[in-house]
């Protein structure tokens, strides 16, 4: 192989992750540093700041009910609400008692995590970490077992509350926090 034509190849190889990131629909998917579009829900760990106020301020988690425990105020119901809105809700009940004009600021420092089952070497939960695609999530299950079905999963997402379908998905899109993900049996 002439070294032009090494030069080539490597330069493609190097532009495919981009053009399969910007074809990819990321409407159904989380964004990078979108936390604002991201919904919160049961397990995810929150890093809750209400400025010059030490005691209001820290590490929370959304219980199973979709609610966050806080001094003073006692219950915030963070399920299917985005970081913003859950900052006025908290801005909301301590302002007619505790603070006059209350400045809040939440973080999603750890996501709830996914789960996987069906034909993986170690089918259980893990954590989720931004961008991970399908094929990422059954590396870290320890890879397809010999009888797995290797071009899709299904995928029960965390955040369809209603109808708890399953979603054919192929194996290169990206995981959401909470998925439930089935691999699949081939049977020959």
């Amino acid at each position: 192989m002439t070294l032009w034509k090494k030069a080539l190849f490597v330069l493609i190889a190097l532009l495919i992750p981009f053009y399969v990131n910007s074809a990819t629909d990321d409407s159904s998917t989380l964004k990078r540093g979108s936390s604002d579009e991201y919904k919160l829900g049961s397990g995810d760990i929150v890093k809750i700041t209400v400025f010059n106020q030490e005691d209001l301020s820290g590490e929370y988690t959304v219980n199973g009910a979709g609610n966050i425990s806080l001094p003073l105020i006692n219950l915030i119901n963070a399920k299917d609400k985005t970081v913003k809105q859950v900052e006025q809700a908290i801005a909301d009940k301590l302002k007619p008692d505790y603070l006059l004009n209350p400045r809040v600021s939440v973080q999603v420092l750890n996501y709830r995590p996914f789960y996987i089952m069906g034909e993986v070497k170690e089918p259980k939960s893990y954590p989720y970490v931004d961008g991970m695609t399908y094929r990422n999530a059954v590396a870290i299950a320890g890879g397809f077992t010999y009888r797995a079905k290797e071009d899709h999963v299904l995928v029960i997402r965390g955040n369809d509350n209603e109808a708890k379908h399953e979603v054919l998905l192929n194996i290169d899109e990206r995981v959401q926090p909470g998925d439930v993900i089935h691999v699949e049996e081939r049977f020959f």
